[in-house]
């Protein structure tokens, strides 16, 4: 069975590898759902892992639908790790109306050439998971990465179970609360592959500052934050 981690940092890579998993889903932010992580970081854990590296491309928190902007730097980071001789990506885009962007995942399967491909958790949000499947095997697509639906994979077994005894090109990826406890029940229902991040918080710094740099307020998936033209023109009036 092939197990997946999902690594936020060398350190969670390296882990990764000497545990024995199979590969890495290389991601930042997992506070986020994960996003696309830095140039560099790809580049040092490309230098110090052997096991295979799945790059995340997810430009932003939030939803899954993006504009012109946003989608072409999807493009130019699938081109990075390509460069960079990673083993594939994680992506996927959706609709506003919770249906597959067939033609936008299409360009990037296309862009992502050799690479292989993984539909991330995008497809948690989709109305017909099934309709779903059959158009991502028709692009073929490697890995569908999917919870079932539910918050955790355990709960969504069901979904998982049809959605397994339906797909015949690509492979059902279960991810999200996999864990020693739950992880041999999807092995013996014959699931081929596993993804989880296995991370437990270790102290860091002693002495924590009186001033924190992490907002909530930020944390909206029915919204995305943009620097807004008349707020800074009111400031930039101010002071010029």
């Amino acid at each position: 069975m092939l197990v997946e981690v999902c690594a936020n940092s060398l350190e969670s890579a390296l882990n990764a590898e000497k545990a024995g998993a199979d590969r890495i889903e290389l991601c930042a932010e997992l506070g986020l759902g994960g996003i696309t992580p830095s140039f560099g970081f790809i580049k040092t854990v490309k230098e110090q892992i052997n096991i295979p590296i799945h790059v995340l491309i997810r430009p932003r928190s939030g939803d899954f639908t993006y504009d012109q902007a946003e989608f072409e730097s999807m493009l130019h980071d699938i081109q990075l790790c390509i460069d960079l001789g990673c083993d594939g990506i994680v992506a996927g885009v959706l609709n506003q109306n919770l249906t597959l962007d067939l033609k936008r995942t299409a360009i990037l399967k296309k862009a992502s050439k050799h690479l292989k491909f993984t539909f991330h958790r995008a497809f948690d949000w989709i109305i017909d998971p099934f309709e779903a499947l059959y158009q991502l095997e028709d692009l073929g697509v490697d890995c569908i990465l999917t919870s079932g639906q539910e918050q955790k994979a355990i709960d969504g077994f069901n979904l998982l179970w049809q959605l397994q005894q339906k797909a015949t090109d690509c492979t059902i990826m279960v991810g999200s609360g996999i864990n020693s406890a739950n992880a041999l029940a999807f092995k013996e229902k014959g699931f081929k592959a596993l993804h989880l991040s296995g991370t437990k918080f270790y102290p860091k710094n002693a002495n924590l500052p009186r001033l924190p740099m992490s907002s909530l307020n930020f944390f909206q998936e029915d919204k995305k934050i943009i620097s807004d033209l008349s707020l800074i023109q009111e400031v930039v009036h101010k002071v010029k």
